[in-house]
């Protein structure tokens, strides 16, 4: 990686583009008068996938940046998952037609914290109310501290296929100052336990740039997890935003690598994946051969959403729980991040959404533009503008930010198509970017480029 670039371009605060505009531009004109219009123009054959999040966990690791809650108690998981239960059907009855998913995806918080035979009633509610391909991808996010047999054969049951482990780092050192002691035997039994069980696709979670972390380190890591031979793993750069999640202010961030030490981090982590033949996946993911997500990034599908790079090609994903942010062909939504709030309304029998995003035409343009930048590293501009009936040299002059992007190395131009350079991948989000018509209004609230 050439140095100049880290120094011009690892220090910006950017969004991860998993949405755009992303979430801090949401607002309150969005409620639920307009998103149960939005359902109930969905027209026949349409498709979705739905997204629940449970927000609990049983203790708060001081790196995350979810929204969740911490409880010692059963009883308000299993009143929660009622609640869940309550805003599918509400949701289910303001469809014009229902659509056909093919992607359901537990996240949290720790949706394996609630009881193995509420998780199973909670699959068999979804499947009652909306049509599941008999073929859909059902995918949950785990820690494997918390991972009971019980509930490892209860997502077997259930019909999961595939699952997500949080691991972060197997340094101890790395693991006290976050607060996550997980030792490799805890995974592995988890890994083994949910292979048995019928659940055969395997996520590992890793993330570089923590307190106390080194390439070295680093590099161990993810050598221990190339003895599970996990389908893919994801890694992400820690972002430290104390100001919006204060449990984040535990850490000393004297303690926290600099910029250059954590791309090092990510370089490092990347060699050590590809060299065990990986595919890198996009920014942040990697994949075995044969995997969907290195088939779709080979046959141009891969596409991005609140889960990462995906294979899912669908325009509608329902947010389903406190928190939850959903999204549909008109805009996006999202449900009251508070329990109480959230509880309150279900409870009235009403949907949950607080604010949400109104697309206009600029914004399907760029957040297409946006997509193909993050998703395959170079972009037809000319081809987008046409699909959506735009000059593209109109556009381009008001992108101020690409002549310098181009001077600097990061892209160059192939005809119409603007390709991001192969030792300036790591600054793709910076790429990306140069799209992004509302850049610049909640930068505070982003990660650093790299």
């Amino acid at each position: 990686m050439r140095e100049d670039l880290r120094a011009l371009y690892g220090e910006e605060r950017l969004p991860r583009y998993t949405s755009y505009p992303p979430s801090p531009h949401f607002n309150t004109e969005i409620g639920t008068e307009r998103y149960a219009a939005w359902l109930a123009g969905t027209p026949l054959g349409a498709t979705a996938s739905l997204y629940l999040h449970v927000p609990f966990c049983r203790s708060m690791c001081w790196y995350c940046g979810c929204h969740t809650s911490i409880t010692r108690h059963d009883a308000p998981i299993a009143e929660y998952v009622g609640l869940l239960k309550r805003e599918i059907d509400l949701v289910a009855a303001r469809f014009g037609h229902l659509p056909l998913v093919r992607h359901v995806h537990f996240g949290g918080g720790t949706p394996t914290v609630m009881a193995p035979q509420a998780f199973i009633r909670l699959v068999a509610a979804l499947r009652a109310r909306f049509p599941v391909d008999p073929h859909a991808e059902l995918a949950i996010e785990i820690d494997p501290r918390t991972l009971v047999p019980a509930m490892t054969e209860a997502l077997g049951h259930a019909g999961v296929t595939r699952a997500s482990l949080g691991v972060q780092s197997f340094d101890p050192v790395v693991q006290e100052a976050i607060r996550r002691r997980q030792g490799f035997d805890v995974t592995a039994a988890a890994v083994a336990g949910l292979r048995a069980a019928g659940v055969r696709g395997i996520n590992l979670d890793l993330i570089y740039g923590l307190p106390h972390q080194t390439v070295a380190s680093c590099v161990d890591t993810v050598r221990q997890c190339l003895e599970l031979r996990p389908d893919r793993l994801s890694v992400f750069g820690y972002a430290h935003v104390p100001t919006f999640k204060k449990h984040q202010r535990h850490i000393d961030e004297a303690t926290l690598p600099d910029g250059r030490v954590r791309l090092d981090q990510a370089e490092a982590i990347a060699e050590t994946l590809v060299a065990a033949g990986y595919t890198c996946i996009g920014l942040d993911h990697y994949a075995l051969p044969e995997d969907p997500l290195e088939i779709a990034q080979a046959e141009g599908r891969l596409r991005r959403n609140f889960q990462g790079y995906t294979t899912d090609p669908s325009d509608t994903l329902i947010g389903l729980g406190a928190s939850a942010i959903g999204r549909l062909p008109q805009g996006y939504v999202q449900n009251a991040p508070g329990l109480r709030a959230y509880a309150e309304r279900i409870g009235q029998g009403e949907l949950a959404t607080v604010k949400g995003y109104a697309l206009t035409p600029e914004d399907r343009l760029r957040a297409d533009l946006i997509e193909q930048v993050m998703c395959d590293f170079a972009v037809d501009v000319g081809s987008v503008c046409s699909a959506h009936g735009r000059d593209p040299e109109a556009l381009l002059a008001t992108l101020t930010r690409l002549p310098t992007l181009a001077a600097d190395g990061l892209v160059r131009w192939n005809g119409d198509v603007l390709v991001v350079q192969a030792d300036a991948r790591t600054f793709v989000r910076n790429v990306a970017a140069a799209f992004d018509g509302h850049l610049g209004t909640s930068a505070a609230a982003h990660s650093r480029a790299a």
